[in-house]
């Protein structure tokens, strides 16, 4: 009988480890690439799931769970500034973050 609590405990810590996947987002300058890739991204369109899940798994991650245009106030530490710079169609501190996961 002492084993049936022994179980359920480490039946539940099993599956907690196993829904904790590993991922990570990777925050990403949005450049025009001249092929709408990055409007594709920064929409969160289907057109740019191949764009993300390549991204994923040139850093070795298995998937891409999302991809979207994030805000430059949403990063925390340092953005860097682009001023000065040619900024075609409103290029200019787009920031698209993808989610990678394992």
């Amino acid at each position: 009988m002492k084993l049936l609590p022994a179980l359920f405990a480490c039946s539940a810590l099993l599956s907690a480890s196993a829904a904790v996947a590993d991922s990570r987002v990777f925050i990403v300058a949005n450049q025009p690439d001249g092929y709408g890739i990055d409007q594709c991204l920064a929409k969160s369109e289907s057109c740019g799931a191949h764009a993300a899940l390549a991204y994923c798994q040139a850093r070795d991650f298995a998937q891409a769970l999302a991809y979207r245009r994030v805000d430059p106030d949403e990063i925390t530490g340092a953005v860097p500034k682009t001023a000065g710079l040619a900024c075609g169609r409103g290029g200019c501190n787009e920031y698209v973050a993808i989610t990678c996961q394992r």
